[in-house]
């Protein structure tokens, strides 16, 4: 073997090493710091969120039965709407209460079903800590999903809405709401805690069992 030879092959498992450590970061940088997917590793603030969500877990039953705790972190702090007046917000400005995010519309009559009973759960839970945020995503004015609301009887929730329906899209790009109604549980910090697809009795004692546990309190 000559001398060139020989000091290539010396050098081979280095290179190797290097190469081999670049690649382990750059994979890295793209899933632990994450993006516009909201992705952020276990060790980031997702963490609680996904413990929250096995807390909650075994509360999933009777009318919950169909509520999927978190198995991956997922950020959807960044999910903007409107509130009252046109003001834009977005989950971040929520930062420090749990949240029932519930993706709504007139024309979706479980959607129509449901919000009484979204209304009584802002009632007895909503408060500094907690809060229902029921996001209309009818198109044009809000007069016609605000009409609704007054006739239905709701007096607690908050109006938020959507009328591009950006926020639902954004939450489908993410594995996220699949149909009408979708309802996400959310942490302080903006994470997914678990997820409901379809229509549930949400003021029902298993809801606020399983809202209770998530937020690692009492569920009496």
């Amino acid at each position: 073997m000559t001398k060139e030879l020989k000091a290539r092959a010396r050098r081979a498992p280095a290179l190797a090493a290097i190469g081999g450590a670049a690649l382990v970061a750059g994979l890295a940088a793209v899933y632990v710091i994450g993006g516009a997917n909201g992705n952020v590793g276990e060790s980031g603030q997702c963490a609680a969120a996904l413990a929250a969500g096995q807390a909650a877990k075994p509360f999933a039953r009777g009318e919950l039965a169909g509520f999927l705790a978190s198995q991956k972190p997922l950020s959807v702090a960044d999910l903007t709407f409107s509130g009252e007046g046109g003001k834009p917000l977005s989950l971040a400005d929520f930062k420090g209460k749990t949240l029932l995010l519930n993706i709504w519309a007139t024309w979706c009559a479980p959607c129509r079903k449901e919000m009484p009973a979204l209304d009584r759960l802002q009632a007895d839970l909503g408060g500094e800590d907690f809060e229902v945020v029921a996001v209309s995503v009818d198109r044009g004015p809000a007069d016609k999903p605000k009409k609704f609301l007054a006739e239905v009887g709701v007096d607690d929730l908050a109006f938020y809405a959507d009328n591009t329906m950006g926020v639902f899209n954004a939450l489908r790009a993410r594995g996220r709401a699949t149909g009408l109604p979708s309802t996400m549980l959310i942490d302080k910090e903006g994470c997914e805690i678990g997820s409901m697809y379809g229509p549930a009795e949400w003021s029902s004692e298993e809801a606020k069992a399983l809202i209770r546990a998530a937020m690692g309190g009492p569920q009496g």
